[in-house]
């Protein structure tokens, strides 16, 4: 089966509320994701300066496993937006809801690598075929976690490589208190100017406990979860769901956490994260890798 996914962040209600809503008049590309892939390219088109929120423009080969996701959805004419880890040179990881939010069925994504850029630059790639983690709950968007194939290897070089992920101890860690990087292609405040630049950008941030993470989204929050504080305004953002969540071990980054999602009314608000944590669907991505 060809399949193909679609790219996007999702938000949820940030009123410490722990539930989502019953029913939503559109689906999250809709609202967010198409919103936020024009806004891009209006940005990159205008190419001035510096997306994810509190953060830097992250050079090309400081993520060189960095994957931005352009993805067109059935019945809709504009693409939405997403991220990805590359993993080999034909695998690239990524969040469930880009590939169907509940609403939306993705039907084409192409994958771009080696670039600052999401829609100029770099090699790109369609994604022959993806595949879901059997129990993504699009509603709660549980276990948010798909696996992109390519039909070609990708060349590999120092714009473009691998991610490691994770083994031995770091599979039991739970990361609280650690230091961890997010980067991606999404939007970097609440009110982006659609003349800046639009260029991959990159945050420190630190874990956070899942308890402290189920204060604010009550749960929504799994064991499977990472959350990181948003304390000062930082944090993933609109374009970034599916991006990578890495940690510095020994020099080498290593993929622990997926973007998945943040409150639904802002960016910047000092509401918590929340990644997929790698090491809770490790076997299932070995199997797919």
């Amino acid at each position: 089966m060809r399949a193909f996914v679609v790219i996007c962040l999702l938000f949820i209600h940030s009123a410490r509320s722990h539930s989502l809503p019953e029913e939503e008049p559109l689906g999250w590309h809709q609202r967010v994701g198409i919103k936020n892939a024009e806004s891009i390219k209006l940005s990159e088109e205008a190419a001035e300066s510096d997306r994810i929120v509190g953060g830097a423009v992250a050079p090309v080969f400081a993520h060189p496993y960095l994957a931005g996701l352009l993805i067109d959805i059935v019945g809709l004419t504009s693409p939405s937006a997403c991220g990805g880890s590359l993993l080999s040179s034909t695998r690239v990881l990524t969040a469930a809801h880009c590939w169907f939010d509940g609403r939306n069925q993705a039907h084409r994504i192409t994958v771009v690598l080696g670039s600052q850029f999401l829609f100029h630059g770099g090699v790109r790639v369609p994604a022959s075929a993806i595949a879901i983690f059997p129990t993504y709950d699009s509603r709660t968007f549980a276990n948010d976690i798909a696996m992109l194939y390519l039909p070609v290897r990708v060349p590999l070089s120092g714009q473009i490589q691998p991610i490691a992920l994770p083994t031995g101890k770091l599979l039991q860690m739970d990361y609280t208190d650690e230091l961890v990087t997010a980067a991606g292609y999404g939007r970097y405040s609440d009110v982006t100017n659609p003349t800046t630049n639009t260029q991959a950008r990159n945050v420190m941030l630190e874990v956070i406990s899942l308890a402290k993470c189920r204060s604010f989204y009550g749960n929504l929050v799994q064991d499977s979860n990472i959350c990181t504080n948003g304390y000062g305004g930082v944090g993933i953002c609109q374009g970034d769901s599916g991006g990578p969540l890495t940690m510095n071990v020994q020099g080498q980054q290593v993929l622990i956490g997926v973007s998945s999602f943040v409150a639904r009314d802002g960016c910047e608000l000092e509401y918590p994260s929340a990644f997929a944590r790698v090491s809770s669907y490790i076997n299932w991505i070995r199997m797919q890798v």
